[in-house]
């Protein structure tokens, strides 16, 4: 295969840890280990390890497989030459190669680097390279205890989609798409000038290797179409709001065979009116009578799903005082949260005659000021 641009730009070693006298075994192993650490559903939201774990699978995409290994190995050789040989390399289907028949030993490095001068299996050059398809991202928004609970619901959302009608072929249901006579299905054209040979997409097929005589008359011969599509999510138990899920190959489908893009949706949990949640833990605030707090009480609390519970408030409460009731919080696969219960006394803003002349009976029986720490 022709090197890409980030060969020249990329120690992919480094990138794995590891030496680039590494056996398969040892690449394999330090990616596994990456993997598990980086990957996106082991860190929902973090932007930074999604972007490492891609750099470390486009490494492992490389040196994970043999052949390509030793291709990348060879443009490392070239060092700065080859990146400026490499630049056009790199491009989209265009460029220049070497003519590499009669550079004998020379010419299997440089075979291996431009797309003219290593032939596939077939015995031409490659044709056009598959791409993978966009990344989309779509909103979802939840109840609070949706999210507590987990729910399987569906994303609604427009995009590209493969052609309904034709599957993806971009032919008229029917008929079938032929190789391009042009490129001979290969998917570029050749230009032979001496030493070097230059490439450029096929005029005629688009770069694509095949052609189609009768379009699809949906996506016009695209293979792919824009259509609103309906894409279930199942979400587990205890999202968060704005963590954002991966479905894999739910984006937009690939090119030239390419895989699809993935879809990631981001959730957006709507407030309770009782509860709260601080990971895995709910909270709420329940009122308390100064009589409650001074003299202690049992008092009920209720919970998310699971009826209320009885909680034992001592004597002597302060205000702000919070309690756990074990395993009322929030159940997920790593574990079950608590209920905290924080109390807050409740100070009336009227009083009637007989209240009033028990709190002024309360007052005059006080000894001590809950100030004089203060000194004044």
């Amino acid at each position: 295969m022709a090197p890409q641009r980030e060969w020249f730009e990329k120690d992919y070693y480094k990138v794995l840890g590891i030496s680039d006298k590494a056996d398969q075994k040892e690449i394999t192993k330090a990616y596994r280990k990456l993997a598990r650490t980086l990957h996106p559903d082991a860190n929902p939201g973090d932007t930074k390890a999604e972007e490492r774990f891609k750099d470390i699978s486009a490494a492992y995409d490389v040196v994970g497989d043999p052949e390509k290994r030793k291709e990348y190995d060879e443009v490392r050789k070239m060092g700065p030459i080859g990146n400026i040989f490499g630049g056009g390399a790199g491009g989209n289907g265009g460029g220049f190669s070497f003519r590499v028949d009669d550079l004998g030993d020379l010419g299997d490095i440089f075979g291996g680097l431009f797309n003219r001068g290593r032939r596939g299996r077939g015995g031409g050059a490659r044709a056009a390279a598959p791409m993978r398809g966009t990344d989309l991202e779509a909103e979802l928004h939840l109840s609070f205890v949706d999210a507590v609970k987990g729910v399987t619901t569906a994303v609604h959302l427009t995009s590209e989609a493969v052609c309904s009608t034709c599957d993806g072929s971009g032919a008229k249901p029917g008929t079938t798409p032929h190789v391009c006579a042009a490129c001979g299905g290969r998917g570029v054209t050749d230009d032979n000038q001496g030493l070097f040979s230059f490439s450029a997409p096929c005029t005629v097929c688009g770069g694509r290797g095949v052609v189609v005589d009768d379009p699809c008359p949906t996506c016009r011969g695209t293979g792919v179409e824009r259509r609103p599509r309906e894409v279930k999510v199942r979400i587990p138990a205890g999202v968060n709001d704005g963590q954002r899920i991966r479905l894999a190959g739910r984006g937009e489908p690939g090119r030239n065979g390419g895989p699809p893009g993935d879809l990631f949706v981001i959730v957006h949990v709507m407030a309770h009116e009782l509860f709260g949640r601080k990971g895995r833990n709910l909270t709420i605030t329940v009122p308390i009578t100064f009589a409650e707090a001074a003299l202690g009480a049992d008092i009920t609390v209720p919970t998310l799903d699971d009826g209320p519970v009885t909680l034992r408030v001592p004597p002597g409460t302060r205000n702000g005082k919070t309690f756990r009731v074990k395993g009322r919080g929030v159940a997920t696969a790593k574990g079950t949260g608590d209920l905290l219960v924080t109390t807050e006394v409740a100070v009336p803003s009227k009083l009637s005659a007989a209240e009033r002349k028990a709190v002024e009976a309360l007052a005059a029986a006080s000894t001590e000021s809950p100030r004089a720490h203060l000194g004044v």
